[in-house]
């Protein structure tokens, strides 16, 4: 779609940046300094206009990017909206909210679209915060801090005569209203609010409004926020345009609310009594471009659509503001009003990133169908990635055991649920079943539906499995497993319930999970590979379980799994690191639309000692176990590690982030070694 930028300075600019990669093609500039305009014209091949009026009449773009100073946002959006033109305003919509609440007007009555910056709340970072948000760890909102120190601008800006005039509430306090208003709706009345005139008198020009304002903003759907919007405050203090929220259960910090993309510390989130832990948006970085905003606009403008909901969410940011100023100048509480944004609007347009959503339940197969031998000749087989389950790309490991030692894991998991883990990796033989259910009903941890929780039933209980699927459950405090796995394919002699085992003595433990025969050898049974997966589909029938998988198997013994399957495998959990890829195995898996799951990721014997691993680490600066977890990431494999140090924890979430190269991946595989064996 062909655009007009109106406005060529330093902004202007920013958004110039994105149209080499962008579906908008920049067909004129317009600006009050000729020169100015007629430079960025000329990069881009676009007529420059020197006078707004004459633009329009010669211009036919039927998109308008308002890109001049804060003051003249209304008068220049006006003019376009009155001559038939779609607008992309630069934030703020106006100064005044009935002025603002007047575009919105004239837009909607003519047909067009209208949309503002900024668009904070639909980049990454604010995303992921408001998925944390929204799967209930913090309980009920009630408390907020946002700052928005815009600093000293005539120490940072080659032009701060647009900021001056407006002072720090129509341009910094811009980003986290506008965010929170997305988030929890309009805000009923400022409770009370001060205004300083501070400024260097150093300094010749001081700001025509207050350089320094506290408010107490009341939103109606329940959270209070004191905001601090300041030009005196250098935007290189400690709190820049950070939001912190408290709920009843857990609090949650962000770096930056008006961050264009998710750095791996930028949120933080602290579970009822816990101190703050980074939450890492698993995903690799990406920044979002200055002109999102307007391409987003123009794809609904293509599909016939004329959207305003960024617009009115802007002019209630503008009546938000109008009564801060109101309040600090009076001294009492003033009720904002209906300035005609909806409330119901907030889901549609900051819907939470859920990468871990319900999976979808495999259907049975009908057993009459005929059993192809291989993917390519089935077409229920060949769906690959489409008949997937969703899982998050890294997932934690609830296992006791390390090194052959017991290790308790609750603080750490506790931990995990705060970084943002949604994938967690329990098992019967563990023993520690009722203390993770525990922590999961405690205040501070999200709503079940948030977590894919995976339980495996143990060599002991393959001709009892329902009972040992109920006792995990019971001691969970769970309805359903997200997946139940076979632990591994072997079957040994049972030896009853495995419940509460990690209350019992170490020895006692060992003998009711490891029973041996009188030459110290496994008590093993003769139980099939076959019979036991029919019982997991027992499980699976009744709703104890989403899906089921397997766990150890070779590909072997998962092709006879899968040759009797009822209810086929949606979860493969084997081995795996570079040393031993099972690439085989992944590629069978990933061809059938089966996920797998790597345990034991890092704890191979000299792996993250590996020159390649560290070569290839210190060029991301990043751990080599960030770089071992990376490689599972980059295939599609979930790894599963687990760790007692806080900061593991964060960082082997964070690996989710990493993206290899074509390069990386061939030293990597250098490190294939066939004859790996653990022992």
């Amino acid at each position: 779609m062909e655009c007009a930028f109106v406005g060529a300075g330093a902004v202007a600019r920013k958004y110039a940046e994105g149209l080499a990669e962008s579906s908008l093609s920049l067909t004129a500039v317009c600006d009050l300094d000729a020169e100015r305009a007629a430079r960025l014209a000329t990069e881009y091949e676009a007529a420059a206009y020197a006078d707004l009026e004459d633009l329009l009449a010669a211009e036919p773009a039927p998109l308008v990017v308002n890109l001049t100073s804060h003051g003249a946002h209304a008068d220049v959006t006006a003019a376009c909206l009155e001559a038939g033109r779609h607008v992309f305003s630069e934030k703020p919509l106006a100064l005044d909210a009935e002025r603002a609440a007047k575009l919105v007007a004239i837009a909607e009555r003519r047909g067009l679209a209208l949309g503002c910056a900024p668009i904070n709340h639909r980049c990454d970072a604010q995303r992921h915060a408001r998925t944390l948000l929204g799967d209930g760890r913090l309980g009920s909102v009630r408390l907020g801090y946002a700052h928005a120190h815009v600093g000293r601008v005539t120490d940072w800006h080659d032009n701060p005569e647009s900021f001056l005039s407006v002072g720090p509430l129509y341009d910094g306090a811009v980003y986290p209203l506008s965010l929170l208003i997305a988030w929890f709706g309009p805000v009923e009345a400022i409770r009370t609010a001060d205004a300083l005139d501070i400024w260097p008198e150093r300094e010749s020009r001081a700001p025509d409004r207050p350089a320094h304002v506290e408010a107490t903003v009341e939103f109606a759907s329940g959270p209070i926020v004191r905001l601090t919007a300041s030009l005196y405050a250098p935007h290189r203090s400690r709190e820049f345009n950070s939001l912190e929220l408290h709920g009843d259960d857990g609090s949650m910090y962000l770096a930056d609310s008006g961050a264009l993309a998710a750095e791996r510390d930028t949120v933080s989130v602290g579970g009822a009594g816990r101190p703050y832990v980074s939450a890492p948006h698993a995903q690799p970085r990406r920044e979002r471009r200055y002109l999102a905003g307007p391409e987003r606009l123009a794809a609904a403008i293509e599909r016939d659509e004329s959207p305003t909901n960024g617009a009115r969410r802007a002019a209630h940011v503008v009546a938000v503001c109008n009564a801060i100023e109101r309040s600090a100048a009076d001294g009492v509480r003033v009720e904002v009003g209906d300035s005609g944004y909806d409330a119901s609007t907030v889901s549609r347009e900051s819907p939470a990133v859920d990468s871990s959503a319900p999976p979808v339940r495999p259907p049975p197969r009908d057993p009459s169908a005929p059993r192809a031998v291989d993917a390519d000749s089935d077409p229920e087989r060949t769906s690959g990635r489409d008949a997937s389950i969703r899982l998050p790309p890294v997932g934690f490991g609830c296992s006791r055991y390390r090194d052959g030692e017991y290790v308790d894991r609750i603080d750490s998991i506790a931990t995990a649920l705060d970084a943002g883990y949604r994938l967690f990796d329990s098992a019967e033989l563990y023993g520690n079943e009722s203390r993770i259910g525990e922590l999961l009903d405690s205040p501070g941890s999200p709503a079940r539906a948030g977590l894919f929780l995976v339980g495996k039933v143990w060599n002991t209980n393959h001709e009892h499995v329902l009972e040992a699927c109920r006792g995990s459950l019971d001691e969970l405090g769970i309805d359903a497993f997200d997946s139940y796995l076979l632990h591994w394919p072997e079957s040994w002699a049972y030896q009853g319930p495995l419940s509460e085992l990690a209350s019992k003595p170490i020895a006692e433990q060992d003998a009711l999970t490891f029973p041996t025969d009188a030459d110290d050898t496994p008590a093993t049974v003769d139980v099939s590979l076959e019979s036991t997966w029919r019982r997991l589909e027992a499980v699976y029938d009744r709703g104890l379980t989403r899906t089921i998988g397997v766990c150890n198997v070779s590909l072997s013994q998962l092709e006879r799994i899968v040759d009797v399957a009822r209810v086929p495998p949606a979860i493969v959990q084997v081995e795996s690191h570079p040393y031993r890829p099972r690439s085989a195995l992944v590629d069978w898996c990933h061809a059938r639309g089966v996920r797998v799951l790597a345990h034991s990721p890092l704890s191979a014997s000299g792996l993250l000692d590996e020159p390649v691993i560290r070569e290839i680490a210190d060029e991301r600066d990043v751990s080599p176990a960030s770089i071992a977890l990376a490689f599972h990431v980059d295939r599609g494999v979930v790894p599963i590690p687990s760790s007692n140090d806080p900061a593991h924890v964060v960082s082997n979430l964070a690996a989710a982030r990493i993206r290899l190269t074509d390069a990386d991946r061939r030293r990597l595989a250098t490190l294939e070694d066939p004859e790996f064996d653990r022992e």
